[in-house]
């Protein structure tokens, strides 16, 4: 949706490493503002925003430090919350919220503008409490706040939504207890985002608090059972009455572990009603939130763009260089990287990349491919008689074999997307890049596994296509006419080199 553009001195974002606001800084510098981010530790900052952003030292303890971080700003965001901390978070969020406030205010900032969290004042959970609280602290001590209140944000990285997709993909079967029958009032990502920068040219005067979610009412389990239906899953879910908050943050504890530290208090959050009450934000907005099916397939969407940006040899490497069984996570992906050294220059070593499939074949094992084309011919798919179009050219959305090209770069990059039935989503990325008078080829499967049997086929598969893959790149190296360094050249050190 776009904005009118209303210039402001300076916009000061806190909690910029974090998900909302590690969104929210490109979209106002996207915006034309001028942005300073608040961090604890800049250094972690450092390259993930533009160039023209400023980032500062602060932290919400210490007040001296908001001073200075403050000084020149026209409107804040606070993004701050501590309920992933091991200590009391409720007096951590006070205090961070009180010292924030009155900087902002012995700074002469125009507004502070707030996230926080949905639900009834009569029945609230010690989470959602301390958001509001963190709202009224803002508002009594602080310059005029904007408060809006939003339910489960669908987002790739919102803890709420990575829960529901964390026990969707592992649990085939789920035991409900009573919170996934509570309702909410889901809303996009880039929604919140839209009311947030919204919030800079409101017209008041004085603290607002809007509430904010998507057109429905759903509980969590039918949310669930939306995401299983996009996901190509099925999902029973067997609703008992006893498994208590204390029982519930065990249990999600031990499937997924990434949420065992914040578990009981997301439990608390979830077994209340988060739905919106107050429909102001309609009337004073021109934000139209997304329904639940389009924001979640907007999520997935987002992901698969993703995917055709994203380095997986950098991330994977980031990791170190360990070898693993079955490969490394990514986020909910699955990925195996091989690399080959080849003293063809990038041009030379990508033109058999370029050629691949089709009357050409694979590079190795041909016969194997031809099988599981035939194999997926069996079970409806498109098999292996689509071949290429061309057997040299190739464009973005071309079909080849049982793959689609989803990304071409012309000397440097392919990336290919399956179209044959796997139980998930799976990728093959081939890049070319210089190294050492020659290039560096680098290989990457990535598999979005659906429920077990996804991780079951990956898993099942992994030694048969382990050589598959690394012979097809051995392949590939031998096709480039590979001869041995020139003269003077030296490989990095603990550089994996296929033998031709």
């Amino acid at each position: 949706m776009e904005i009118p553009y209303v210039s402001h001195s300076l916009v000061l974002v806190t909690g910029a490493s974090g998900y909302v606001g590690g969104r929210l800084v490109p979209a106002l510098e996207a915006k034309g503002e001028r942005v300073r981010c608040l961090a604890r530790t800049p250094r972690y900052l450092e390259g993930r925003f533009s160039p023209a952003t400023e980032i500062v030292h602060g932290d919400a303890l210490d007040p001296p430090s908001l001073d200075a971080a403050l000084k020149g700003v026209d409107t804040a965001y606070y993004l701050v919350h501590s309920m992933g901390s091991r200590a009391d978070f409720r007096e951590r969020d006070r205090a961070c919220a009180h010292n924030f406030a009155c900087a902002a205010r012995r700074q002469g900032v125009r507004r502070v503008i707030y996230l926080g969290g949905l639900g009834s004042h009569r029945d609230l959970s010690a989470h959602l409490a301390s958001r509001q609280e963190v709202g009224d602290i803002l508002a009594s001590y602080g310059p005029p706040t904007v408060e809006f209140r939003a339910s489960i944000i669908i987002g790739s990285g919102s803890l709420s939504f990575e829960l529901i997709r964390g026990l969707v993909n592992r649990l085939p079967v789920m035991v409900t207890p009573r919170w996934v029958r509570a309702e909410a009032q889901p809303i996009a990502m880039g929604d919140v985002i839209d009311y947030l920068l919204h919030g800079l040219d409101l017209e008041a005067d004085g603290n607002e608090v809007f509430e904010i979610g998507g057109p429905q009412r759903v509980t969590y389990g039918e949310l669930m059972q939306e995401y299983a239906r996009q996901m190509g899953v099925r999902r029973l879910m067997i609703p008992v009455p006893f498994l208590s908050p204390r029982l519930s943050s065990l249990w999600l504890g031990l499937v997924t572990p990434l949420y065992a530290r914040v578990g009981r208090k997301l439990i608390d959050s979830l077994r209340h009603d988060t739905v919106v009450h107050d429909r102001r934000a309609l009337d004073r907005f021109t934000v139209r939130p997304l329904a639940v099916r389009a924001a979640i397939a907007g999520v997935l969407l987002e992901e698969d763009r993703e995917m055709a940006r994203t380095r997986w040899s950098d991330a994977v490497s980031a990791s170190g260089s360990r070898p693993r069984w079955g490969g490394r996570r990514f986020g909910s992906r699955l990925i195996d990287r091989q690399q080959a050294l080849t003293a063809a220059e990038p041009e030379r070593a990508f033109a058999p990349i370029q050629r691949i499939g089709g009357v050409g074949g694979w590079y190795f094992a041909t016969w194997l491919w031809m099988l599981r084309g035939a194999l997926d011919l069996l079970a409806g798919g498109v098999g292996m008689r689509r071949g290429r179009r061309h057997p040299v050219e190739l464009r973005t959305g071309d079909p080849l074999d049982f793959w689609r090209v989803e990304a071409f770069e012309e000397g440097r990059l392919l990336l290919l997307r399956a179209e044959m039935k796997v139980p998930g989503r799976a990728w093959l990325q081939f890049e070319v890049e210089p190294e050492g008078g020659g290039s560096r080829i680098t290989q990457t499967a990535v598999f979005d596994p659906s429920g077990l049997g996804g991780l079951a086929y990956w898993y099942g598969l992994y030694p048969v296509h382990w050589l598959i893959f690394r012979g097809m790149l051995r392949g590939i190296v031998r096709a480039g006419a590979a001869a041995p360094p020139p003269a003077g050249v030296v490989w990095p050190a603990n550089t994996p080199q296929l033998p031709s």
